[in-house]
């Protein structure tokens, strides 16, 4: 704080007990050690209540910062609430709504026998396939409809 080094402070003790003289020199230091106590606490408490208005300053700008970020989430979350309510709604109207188009029916096609390899096999490793025409189910006998008829099928 003050820049007073030992000689200085030697110098002024020597003059205050020349002007003072020793008998009231001992009441000066009290005295003057007490404005010394009052002025350091007044300092202190200077120090620690700009310190606790900052930390203060501090919260209130960090619970604003919070607040609008809070803030920016809710926004966030209704426009993707409003887009799923939409997205339901279009749904739901979709299911609820008859088509006025006929249904397209896809017709089944029979199994046609895959083309021969290009190179042909050795003859000995040759097995003859053999491919059963493929019938609709409309036309399926009788006898195949019913179970334990006496003919089994081959799988």
């Amino acid at each position: 704080m003050f820049d007073i080094g030992f000689g200085e402070l030697l110098l002024i003790a020597v003059v205050a007990l020349v002007v003072l003289g020793p008998e009231r020199l001992p009441k000066a230091a009290r005295f003057a050690g007490l404005w010394v106590r009052r002025a350091r606490n007044q300092w202190d408490s200077v120090k620690q209540e700009l310190e606790r208005e900052l930390h203060a300053e501090e919260l209130k700008r960090n619970l604003q910062d919070v607040r609008q970020s809070m803030q920016q989430a809710e926004a966030g979350l209704r426009d993707q609430a409003q887009q799923v309510r939409s997205g339901a709604d279009a749904f739901k109207h979709e299911v609820e709504q008859p088509e006025t188009a006929p249904e397209r029916v896809i017709e089944p096609r029979p199994i046609t026998p895959a083309a021969p390899a290009q190179e042909p096999a050795p003859a000995a490793e040759q097995v003859p396939e053999q491919v059963e025409p493929a019938l609709p189910v409309d036309e399926l006998p009788a006898s195949a409809d019913k179970p334990g008829s006496g003919q089994e099928r081959a799988p």
